[in-house]
Parts: structure tokens; C-alpha cells; sequence
């Protein structure tokens, strides 16, 4: 607790005075653009990874970056990307997965997490992800999906979740009209590279690639 502490009072002495117009803009509102889905793991900081401002992503974390199909079951997730999409009108939704995702790593073998009811019910959202991983590769019905398909079923996984938020009604009704656009993001923690692809991809590019049009008229 001692580094957080000395944070907050750096934040309240150096850093929050810099950025005061900011902050009283804030204290009236918000208006982000960008509805960013991303894992609760600590090695991601979506601010830092995008070079943005406070009010800039409204930003949802939970384990594996899941995002349950639209269902009349509310939940955090469900209530979080309705407000985000028909109240706040982002226009873009990143889900974006990870390198070496304990989510996933759990989601391969879940008869493993036994003692684990809850993360194990969670995870049961990355079910179809993992068995087109299994199909794909062949792995018996009786065999978990083997640690040398992680990289695979962490992609596997973000493709699926693109798909399950399209179910969503908020944002079915966008995407019908053109007024948001959905992106899956793979972020490499080891040299802080990003894959990516919209929602009507089954592939990943490379950043570059898949946003040349916008790096180009910089």
C-alpha cells in the first residue's frame, strides 16, 4: 500500500493541478468515444496502451475479456455496454485479449477449476472459442486443450466475444446503422505490439495494417 499512497499524494500535489481544466470539464460530464473491453489482468493499462486522457475510454475489465451473448439475465457487463452504447454513443468498441492470460489458461481446462465455481461458470463463456481451438487441432473429446494452443485460443477467444457483443440489441442496432464499429485487439505484453481485427474478420493483421488509412494522414 505504501507505493499507492505516495501515488494519490503525487497525484493530488503534481499531477492533478497540470491537468485542473481537464478535470473540471470532467466534473460535468463525460463523452467517451471509445467503449474499451479488456482483462482485469494488472499488466494492462488501457490509458497507457492508447495514449489517452482521462474521459476517453469508459473502460470495463473482467476476467478473459468475456463478453456473455445478450440474454434477459442482467449483469455488469450486459448494463455497462448498453449505457456505453445507447446513452453515451461511443462510436468504437475495442475487446481487446492478451499474451499469456490466466482466463484463458483456466478456460483450456476447466475441469481444473473445480474449486473454483464462479471462475469456472465465468469461463464458460470462452467455450465455443476453445472448441474450435479443440477441432481445429484435432484433440480428442477426452483431452483438454494442450498450453502449445494458448496463443490460438487467446485469439479464438477475442473473435468470440466480438461475436457475442454483436448480440447485444444497443449495438445491433448501431451496427445496422453504420454508428459504430467494432475492433478485436490482441496486445503482446513482451514487446507491446497489437494484432487486430473488426468484426467481420477471422484473421488478425498487424496494427500498422489494419489502421494504414489512419496512420497515413497523420
Amino acid at each position: 500500500m505504501e507505493k499507492i499512497v505516495k501515488g494519490v499524494l503525487n497525484f493530488r500535489q503534481n499531477i492533478y493541478p497540470k491537468h485542473k481544466d481537464l478535470f473540471g470539464t470532467l466534473a460535468d460530464g463525460q463523452s467517451p468515444e471509445v467503449l474499451f473491453v479488456t482483462c482485469s489482468d494488472s499488466r494492462i493499462d488501457p490509458n497507457l496502451l492508447t495514449g489517452s486522457n482521462p474521459g476517453d475510454l469508459f473502460i470495463c475489465r473482467n476476467a478473459g475479456n468475456i463478453i456473455p451473448p445478450h440474454s434477459n439475465e442482467t449483469g455488469g457487463m450486459t448494463a455497462s455496454i448498453e449505457y456505453a452504447v445507447a446513452v453515451l454513443g461511443v462510436r468504437h468498441i475495442i475487446i481487446c485479449g492478451h499474451t499469456d492470460c490466466g482466463a484463458i489458461k483456466g478456460a483450456l481446462d476447466l475441469n481444473a477449476l473445480a474449486g473454483l465455481p464462479h471462475v469456472k461458470e465465468w469461463l464458460g463463456h470462452c467455450r465455443s472459442a476453445m472448441e474450435i481451438v479443440r477441432e481445429r487441432n484435432n484433440v480428442p473429446l477426452d483431452q483438454c486443450v494442450g498450453h502449445e494452443h494458448l496463443n490460438e485460443a487467446i485469439e479464438e477467444n477475442v473473435l468470440q466475444q466480438v461475436q457475442h457483443i454483436r448480440t447485444h440489441p444497443a449495438v445491433a442496432a448501431k451496427l445496422a446503422t453504420g454508428k459504430v464499429h467494432i475492433h478485436g485487439w490482441i496486445y503482446d505484453i513482451k514487446n507491446g505490439g497489437i494484432r487486430c481485427c473488426n468484426h467481420s474478420d477471422t484473421e488478425f493483421r498487424e496494427f500498422e495494417e489494419q489502421y494504414a488509412d489512419i496512420i497515413d494522414n497523420q
